[in-house]
């Protein structure tokens, strides 16, 4: 299949690692202009980078605006940053600042940065936006309270955006477990081998957003892709 991303400048946040530094990979694989902005510096080969935190504003705005100048504009946006949080907590032992951070980082950060993309994106022949939700915005584990809130959140935050903003067209891509550093260190494991669950990699999850990004979709809007193996699909049915 042809995605026809060759020469499109694609802004992606949350590179340093995971599932955003497969995404950043990706797309310059396929031949896209990369820009990426995270916390941390990101040096990649033939990526350009900005630094900032999606929770602040002026230094997020700033970090778009450049990556715009440097690509020659935004046609594709990728909102990849995400944390965890406080993960195994009792509800009555969550703060309101571990709540509000996780909130700050997964919802709020990727509505400023498609506020702050926007006119750029209004400027592309054709635009698209693909959010970074989970499973966990459709299913629920427990003690992950304000994960699961930040994610259900996303899966509305996409169908919004896609009406405020068409013809930019927003979607979500949802996975299960992948293989991250952070997921990880959510569970306390070295690495993933023999565990008795699927679990994906970031690459997957990649492939996910270069489909739904590229022009091969150009239909498709204002929906969710689950990545999770099935496991949505399952009845609770004893047979």
């Amino acid at each position: 299949m042809q995605l026809d991303l060759a020469g499109v400048p694609v802004v992606i946040t949350g590179a340093a690692s995971g599932i955003g530094r497969a995404c950043a990979l990706a797309f310059a694989a396929e031949g896209a202009r990369v820009g990426v902005i995270d916390r941390s510096p990101v040096d990649l080969p033939g990526i350009v980078s900005a630094v900032a935190d999606v929770t602040d504003e002026p230094a997020l705005a700033a970090a778009v605006d450049i990556l715009a100048g440097e690509l020659g504009g935004i046609a594709i946006l990728v909102a990849c940053a995400g944390t965890s949080g406080p993960f195994g907590q009792d509800v009555a032992d969550i703060s309101l600042d571990d709540w509000n951070r996780v909130l700050a980082v997964n919802v709020t950060g990727q509505f400023l940065l498609v506020k702050h993309a926007l006119p750029h994106l209004r400027r592309a022949a054709s635009a698209a936006i693909v959010l970074m939700g989970s499973d966990s915005g459709f299913v629920a584990a427990p003690g992950m309270v304000p994960y699961n809130a930040s994610k259900g959140a996303v899966v509305q935050l996409t169908r919004a955006l896609s009406v405020d903003l068409a013809p930019i067209r927003v979607t979500c891509v949802c996975p299960s477990i992948v293989d991250t550093p952070l997921a990880r260190a959510d569970l306390g494991l070295a690495s993933f081998d023999g565990v008795d669950y699927p679990v994906q990699t970031a690459e997957d999850v990649a492939r996910s957003v270069l489909y739904l990004a590229s022009p091969a979709t150009r239909a498709v809007n204002g929906t969710t892709l689950v990545s999770d193996f099935g496991y949505l699909a399952r009845s609770s049915f004893p047979a």
